[in-house]
């Protein structure tokens, strides 16, 4: 059993618009209703009440969502290209792109469903050419958590494997082709990163998927969660279209979903 994050779904008024920022902010296809962010993970948009239901959560928030969402490029070309698609598509730039104090050259945007996303580049210096469509090395997720350290171990007692460990400053998980990296900070610290307030409360308005192999898989996950202190919010069921379905929280609230064939 390995957690991997496989999908990350946002909510949003409009999920049909959503989904054409998307594809067009970072030249994307799509794999069903699925935006494949070019093999570094896929996102899917749903209307936010209804994505709330499916967890069991109030649909109601306010503020910071305590989450950040990032695409990393090879060069600081790149962020400002992704940064002009972005805002030539009806994004807010909340950090332009330049230079860090510590050398890492990034962006923030807010996208017109309200995702806040940093852009970071590799390296310090544009390796080359600009290539077209400009495409994501690596996607994450960071999570705004209580304490790092504390969610690196719910989130290890699920199988995943730690990468970069500075303990209540900053943890985040190994990744495999094709799925979302995932990263832990507190709370303030990830607000100040993204350049916004940090105070906010409610639903996250993002619920994070893993597609398990088998429905075993899945039980073995749901248990593991609960064991570590998470809590289960959906026993399996079955859908229309024959997958099993179960959600719960980890232990700083944050939703997932975790789906099996049947």
């Amino acid at each position: 059993m390995a957690l991997t994050l496989d999908t990350i779904t946002l909510g949003a008024s409009d999920p049909q618009a959503a989904r054409a920022f998307y594809t067009s902010a970072f030249s994307a296809g799509t794999i069903g209703e699925d935006v494949d962010l070019h093999d570094t993970g896929r996102l899917a948009l749903r209307r936010l009440g209804e994505l709330a239901d499916e967890v069991g959560a109030d649909p109601a928030s306010s503020g910071f969502r305590g989450h950040v969402l990032s695409a990393i490029v090879e060069g600081p070309a790149e962020v400002e290209g992704l940064l002009r698609a972005a805002t030539a598509n009806g994004a807010a730039t909340v950090r332009p792109a330049k230079k860090k104090l510590f050398g890492e050259f990034t962006a923030v945007y807010r996208a017109p469903d309200g995702a806040l996303w940093k852009l970071a580049a590799a390296s310090k210096k544009n390796p080359g050419p600009v290539a077209t469509p400009i495409k994501p090395t690596e996607t994450a997720i960071y999570l705004g958590v209580a304490a790092p350290k504390a969610s690196k171990a719910f989130y290890e007692a699920l199988g995943m494997r730690v990468d970069r460990d500075y303990g209540d400053t900053f943890v985040d998980f190994t990744i495999t082709r094709g799925v979302c990296r995932l990263g832990l900070l507190p709370r303030r610290s990830l607000a100040k990163d993204a350049g916004v307030d940090p105070d906010g409360d409610g639903f996250a308005g993002v619920v994070l998927t893993h597609a398990a192999g088998s429905r075993d898989h899945l039980d073995s996950i749901l248990k593991a969660a609960d064991a570590a202190g998470g809590t289960v919010t959906a026993g399996a069921t079955r859908t229309d279209d024959g997958l099993h379905v179960a959600s719960f929280a980890d232990s700083d609230g944050f939703h997932w979903r975790i789906t099996a064939p049947s």
